[in-house]
């Protein structure tokens, strides 16, 4: 199928505002532990609508799979478990620093790995560096990490200004110290997804010499890299559910106090449904990340950084919305902002730089 630059993008930005909205849901969980809510929304995230979605697409997973190289297999499901790490920690992250800040000290650090790697990796790297539009990109990832920084130093002020009761409104566990720290791992390991479908390639082509469309090739990738990262979260989650007692939330509901409230029945079913949703939602993010991959040519890796960028900018104006920012100065709202406009501006320049490249 023939490189679409701008469709690409436009691809991207959809599954950017999935990505970067799928937290609010699970703001709204209540009597739930933060583990409980975390793996009913990976389980729906990552092991019923990969598959779910391969099916209804066409591209025949299960017997992709049974055909496909073990090697392949093998590096995509490790790289998986080594993006669970990253999606575990990052879930971690929104508590301590909220959507907006958080996200976009952990997507920078993720978006500067997962999307240089791979072509250092492939020995590609030479290549940028001696064409123009090889040089284009590199300055669009770079525009990128401008933006992310700005956003980190939106958040610096953010925590001067604001009172530690206006940050606990907003945020009930912000931590600034110890979301950072949190954030670099989590950005770091994250850019194993990328990796996992770097190294998936092969069983995205035999997906499609078996008849699969060429925009949802990626469908039974999907499925090995999200059971890796299925595999640590579950493991994680079901251990903090027995060190915190809190097995019990996936059968009924207790209050503080430990009371069973009136409303217990109707809370629970509000909870696998908000739960749910946001793992679909978060799904869905790939999902059109995935066909966009498919549209932006020859530096195809330069989508995690597009993508990325995208997430940065809706989760920043969803944590606004959720009045993570209120108390600030108009300064510090100025900073948000240009941050904002930059990271569209390195959207553009990346993508530019693929059409040319597919010229």
């Amino acid at each position: 199928m023939a490189a679409n630059a701008l469709l690409g993008v436009c691809l991207h930005a959809i599954g950017g505002v999935a990505h970067g909205s799928f937290y609010v849901p699970l703001r709204k969980l209540r009597h739930w532990r933060w583990e409980t809510g975390w793996l009913v929304q990976g389980s729906a995230a990552w092991l019923v609508a990969p598959w779910l979605v391969a099916i209804i697409t066409g591209t025949h997973p299960l017997t992709v799979l049974q055909q496909s190289p073990i090697g392949n297999l093998m590096l995509a499901y490790l790289f998986g478990m080594m993006w669970g790490f990253g999606s575990l920690t990052f879930g971690l992250t929104m508590r301590y620093l909220g959507m907006s800040l958080g996200m976009a000290v952990a997507l920078g650090y993720c978006a500067a790995f997962g999307t240089l790697i791979p072509p250092l990796v492939e020995r590609k790297f030479g290549v940028l560096l001696t064409t123009a539009s090889g040089w284009m990109l590199l300055a669009g990832v770079a525009v990128c990490l401008i933006g992310i920084g700005i956003c980190g130093y939106a958040g610096i002020r953010k925590e001067r200004e604001m009172t530690a009761t206006q940050k606990s409104v907003a945020i009930s566990e912000f931590s600034l110290a110890k979301g950072f720290l949190v954030a670099t791992f989590s950005g770091i390991m994250s850019a194993g997804f990328a990796y996992g479908i770097n190294w998936g390639k092969p069983i995205a082509q035999l997906a499609m010499d078996l008849g699969a469309p060429d925009i949802f090739k990626n469908a039974p990738v999907f499925i090995v890299v999200m059971a890796g990262g299925f595999t640590v979260n579950c493991l994680w989650c079901l251990l903090l559910n027995w060190r915190n007692r809190s097995l019990r939330d996936y059968v009924t509901i207790k209050d503080e106090n430990g009371s069973i409230p009136a409303n217990g029945g109707a809370v629970m079913r509000a909870n696998y449904l908000l739960a749910i949703a946001a793992g679909m939602i978060w799904y869905t993010g790939f999902f059109f990340y995935g066909m966009g991959t498919t549209k932006m040519g020859h530096y195809d890796f330069s989508s995690w950084s597009i993508h990325l960028a995208f997430v940065i900018m809706f989760s920043t104006l969803c944590g606004i919305l959720a009045l993570e920012w209120k108390g600030v100065s108009r300064k510090t709202m100025q900073w948000v902002f240009i941050a904002i406009l930059i990271l569209m501006l390195s959207t553009v320049i990346t993508g530019f730089g693929n059409a040319w490249a597919a010229k």
